[in-house]
């Protein structure tokens, strides 16, 4: 069990998550959820802070605290995203993105796309240093990207038991889907309840999906990368039937990829290396060689 947990994988894939990670909480404040900004407005009373901010406890939020958190966790985020300082920027930015999510969930709604999102955020400084490209493999890494995975596995199975928990076997065969579609369905997912019964089919899915997930587990590199690949499929059609993006998830979920073979950097370089040499000769063409015959025949050159 300690072998699989720890499985070593390349520096340069913790590197590469590493950074996706911390760019991803930079995009998260200023596109998926910059309305956490807006709870200041409302009275403090109505702030129920979720148990964690109970037991701390954490101060009521304010304007200037929420401002203060809103920019120091962009700044440190974006500079986690480099690779430096990995423990003191890892944790600092965990703590930051923590009390964010607690100001964000404390209202009466909590999300529960963000568990394998904040378990990145917590075990990525555990890792310790890691350069993009770097074939070392590192057990410390590999721990890290296992307990993310653990994580997101565990998003898919819990959500398939509370389901079945709080809403039994009529969730299945409800009208579940059929009241997300009112409320937010697309053009598509009015034609998918135009069949009928495929929405009691979808929901009946959904579950066993989720029930499955951890299979991904036992499942040879091919085949799980295949799956995970079907888990991003899911929730393709998810947006684009309700709209609902499990943004952060996702992110998480490239724990699961060989992320180290993404190297946009080394393609750009080679892309303006490449330019470069063709811009350097006429019309894009390779100079002929002294004595090679020319396209009239005669040789070139002395």
């Amino acid at each position: 069990m300690s072998r699989w947990l720890t499985e070593a994988v390349p520096r340069g894939r913790v590197a590469a998550f590493r950074t996706l990670i911390y760019l991803f909480v930079a995009a998260d404040l200023v596109v998926f959820t910059p309305w956490v900004r807006t709870r200041v407005a409302v009275p403090g009373e109505l702030y129920q802070p979720l148990l964690v901010g109970r037991l701390l406890p954490l101060p009521t939020p304010t304007p200037t605290l929420v401002a203060v958190l809103f920019w120091a966790l962009l700044l440190l985020a974006l500079l986690a995203a480099t690779g430096r300082a990995p423990r003191l920027l890892g944790w600092t930015v965990f703590a930051l993105y923590f009390e964010w999510m607690i100001v964000a969930m404390s209202y009466g709604k909590v999300d529960h796309d963000r568990f394998g999102m904040l378990v990145a955020l917590a075990v990525l400084p555990t890792a310790g240093r890691a350069r993009h490209g770097d074939a070392t493999r590192t057990e410390a890494g590999g721990w890290a990207l296992r307990v993310t995975q653990i994580a997101v596995i565990c998003t898919y199975f819990l959500a398939a038991w509370a389901k079945l928990r709080f809403g039994g076997l009529d969730w299945l065969t409800g009208s579940v889907l059929a009241r997300a579609i009112i409320r937010r369905g697309t053009e598509l997912a009015d034609v998918i309840a135009s069949v009928p019964y495929l929405l009691i089919v979808a929901q009946f899915g959904i579950v066993a999906f989720e029930l499955l997930s951890p299979v991904v587990f036992l499942l040879r590199e091919r085949w799980r990368l295949a799956t995970v690949g079907f888990f991003y499929s899911f929730h393709l059609v998810t947006i684009a039937t309700i709209t609902i993006s499990f943004a952060p998830h996702l992110a998480a979920m490239t724990s699961f990829l060989p992320l180290e073979r993404v190297r946009p950097v080394v393609w750009a370089r080679r892309l303006l290396a490449r330019r470069g040499r063709d811009t350097g000769s006429p019309a894009g063409a390779a100079p002929a060689l002294a004595g090679q015959a020319s396209a009239a025949g005669r040789p070139d050159g002395p």
